[in-house]
């Protein structure tokens, strides 16, 4: 059973940030709130809880795994970005945006498109996901909470179709496969996030989500 962490959306408690990112450090799983839709996530760099996480969403190898960053800086870190990128991504951060990028050594390979050696950052528009990568000072995995058996693979993130779940039902489903669940109140939106490959010369949207309109503007 997971242990329930009640998080103020707007405040964070700095003493429940501080249990949480604990708890992360140890290999903790955990179901939270984003700017988009639910996710399950972990710390980047805890192996045996990404490959919980990957268990979790029945999610084959060759499946890269989005994660966040608390800023521009922070991706720059863990990815290659060219003029062109970094103009578009400082014009959408932080909000409900996916930018696959050539991934640097910081990356594990678990986490990578294993051909392409590329990567998914998001940089959130949500206070409390940012109180928490801020105090984990690494970057945290967020795959959405959908899961199998209504699997039907949305681009190459992993997101799957569903019925729309209340937050009551979100955590009593994920209630025994995460950790913790951090609680902020708030119901799960369903709307997932844009994606923009900047691996190449020009922006490429493969897949419409929030925010999607505003980022077409910035393709050239």
């Amino acid at each position: 059973m997971a242990k329930i962490f009640p998080v103020h959306p707007d405040n964070p408690q700095g003493r429940r940030i501080e249990e949480i990112k604990a708890a992360l450090q140890r290999g903790a799983v955990m179901l939270y709130p984003t700017d988009t839709v639910y996710a399950i996530g972990c710390d980047l760099n805890a192996k045996s809880a990404v490959e919980r996480v990957r268990q979790i969403k029945q999610l084959a190898n060759d499946k890269p795994l989005t994660f966040l960053c608390p800023s521009l800086s922070n991706v720059a870190t863990y990815a290659f970005v060219s003029d062109t990128a970094y103009r578009i991504m400082k014009h959408l951060v932080p909000g409900p945006y996916t930018f696959l990028l050539p991934a640097t050594k910081l990356v594990p390979r678990l986490v990578q498109e294993p051909k392409r050696k590329t990567t998914g950052i998001r940089v959130p528009n949500h206070t409390v996901c940012l109180a928490l990568l801020t105090a984990l000072a690494n970057p945290i995995i967020s795959t959405s909470a959908h899961l199998p058996p209504d699997e039907t693979d949305d681009e190459q993130f992993g997101v799957e179709s569903e019925p729309h779940l209340s937050q009551i039902e979100l955590f009593d489903r994920l209630d025994k496969l995460v950790d913790i669940i951090v609680d902020t109140g708030e119901e799960p939106t369903h709307e997932v996030s844009t994606i923009l490959d900047l691996t190449g010369e020009e922006p490429i949207i493969t897949r419409r989500g929030l925010g999607w309109e505003r980022a077409a503007g910035f393709r050239s």
